[in-house]
C-alpha cells in the first residue's frame, strides 16, 4: 500500500506542474492585464507602465513564471486589489465556509444516496426502483439555484423553519477558532452556536447536495444490478451464506468502485465552491468570493485560488485512488 500511495504522489508533481502553467498563461492572456485591474479607472499608460515595472510584469515570461512559481510555494500569492488584504488571510476566511457547506452537501448525498440507489436496485422494478430513478432524474434537471429559492421561499419564508441566509445568527456570541462554526461551537462548549450553524447549513446543503445525490443514486443502483447477477453472488447464495454477509463482502464491495470515482469527483467539485448557492444563501464562501474576483479583475485572488482550488481537487483524486485499494486489493497490485 505505502508503494501504492508513493506512485500517486510522485504524479502529483508533473500534474501540479502542468496546472501552474496553464493558469500563468491563462492569466496572462485575460484582456486588460493585472496592472490595469489594480489601478482601475486611474490607469494611464505611464501608470501601467510603473506598475509592471514594480511587479516585474515586464520582464521576460520565465522570468514571471520562475517568480509565481516560487511565490506559490511560499503561499505568497500577494495582495487583493479590491479587498488589499493577503490572499492568504482571504483563503482563511472563505474556505472553511465552502468546505463546511460542502461536508454537509456531502454527508446528505452519499448518506441518502447509496442506501437508496442499493434497495433500488434490490427492489428492481418496483415503486422504490420507479421514485428513486424519477427522482434521480428531477434532480438532475432542476437548476441548482431554483432549488435554492424554493428551498428558501417555502422553508424559511413561509414557514420560518430555517434560517434565510448567512452561516450564524448575528446576536449569538461565538468564538471561531478554525472558522467551522459547528465544530467551533463543539470546541468551546457553545452547544447553541454549532445548532444554530447546523440550521444554517441545512437548506444550502440540501440545495448544493441535490445532484450529487441524484448522481449517486443513478450511479450505484446501475453498479449493484451489475454485481447482483455475477457467478460468485449467486454462488454465495447457493452456499447459504447470510444476506448481511453477501451484501457486505460481495456486493457493496464490488459495487462501490464506480460510486467512489463519483464521490470524489463530486467532492472535489464542491470544495472548489458552489457561487450560486452561495449567492442565494449569502453564504460567504469561495466561490461567491472568486465570482466577485473575476468581475472585478482581481488577478491575484484568481491565481492564488485557483492553483490551490486545483491542488485540493488533484488531492481528493489521490484519496479516491488511495480508497481504490482499500476497498479492492487488486488494484493496489497493478
Amino acid at each position: 500500500m505505502l508503494k501504492f500511495v508513493a506512485r500517486r504522489l510522485l504524479l502529483l508533481v508533473p500534474i501540479l506542474f502542468g496546472l501552474s502553467v496553464l493558469l500563468f498563461v491563462w492569466l496572462r492572456a485575460l484582456p486588460g492585464g493585472p496592472a490595469q485591474a489594480l489601478l482601475g479607472e486611474r490607469a494611464t499608460a505611464d501608470s501601467v507602465a510603473r506598475i509592471e515595472a514594480l511587479y516585474g510584469l515586464n520582464e521576460p515570461w520565465y522570468v514571471q513564471y520562475w517568480k509565481f512559481v516560487s511565490s506559490a510555494i511560499q503561499l505568497d500569492f500577494g495582495n487583493s486589489a479590491r479587498t488589499n488584504r493577503p490572499v492568504t488571510e482571504e483563503m482563511a476566511r472563505t474556505f472553511p465556509a465552502t468546505f463546511e457547506l460542502a461536508i454537509a452537501a456531502l454527508i446528505f448525498a452519499v448518506g441518502i444516496g447509496i442506501p437508496l440507489g442499493y434497495y433500488a436496485a434490490k427492489k428492481y422494478g418496483t415503486w422504490l426502483d420507479n421514485v428513486s430513478v424519477s427522482g434521480s432524474l428531477l434532480g438532475v434537471a432542476v437548476p441548482v439555484f431554483f432549488l435554492a429559492y424554493i428551498l428558501k421561499y417555502v422553508f424559511s419564508v413561509q414557514l420560518g423553519w430555517f434560517p434565510t441566509q448567512g452561516r450564524q445568527d448575528p446576536r449569538i456570541d461565538a468564538d471561531h477558532p478554525t472558522g467551522l462554526y459547528v465544530l467551533d461551537g463543539l470546541i468551546t462548549g457553545n452547544l447553541e452556536a454549532s445548532w444554530d450553524a447546523i440550521m444554517h447549513l441545512v437548506l444550502p446543503a440540501i440545495a448544493l447536495g441535490a445532484i450529487p445525490l441524484a448522481i449517486i443514486v443513478r450511479i450505484t443502483r446501475a453498479s449493484v444490478l451489475d454485481v447482483v447477477h455475477e457467478d460468485y453472488v449467486r454462488t454465495a447464495e447457493a452456499k447459504g451464506l447470510w444476506e448481511r454477509t453477501i451484501t457486505r463482502r460481495h456486493v457493496l464491495r464490488n459495487a462501490l468502485l464506480p460510486v467512489v470515482t463519483v464521490i470524489g469527483l463530486q467532492a472535489g467539485l464542491l470544495f472548489s465552491g458552489a457561487i450560486l448557492t452561495e449567492t442565494v444563501f449569502a453564504f460567504d464562501g469561495v466561490g461567491r468570493f472568486i465570482a466577485e474576483a473575476i468581475s472585478n479583475r482581481d488577478y491575484a485572488v484568481l491565481q492564488g485560488f485557483i492553483l490551490v482550488i486545483a491542488a485540493m481537487y488533484v488531492v481528493v483524486n489521490l484519496l479516491v485512488d488511495v480508497s481504490y485499494g482499500l476497498i479492492d486489493p487488486r488494484v493496489r497490485v497493478r
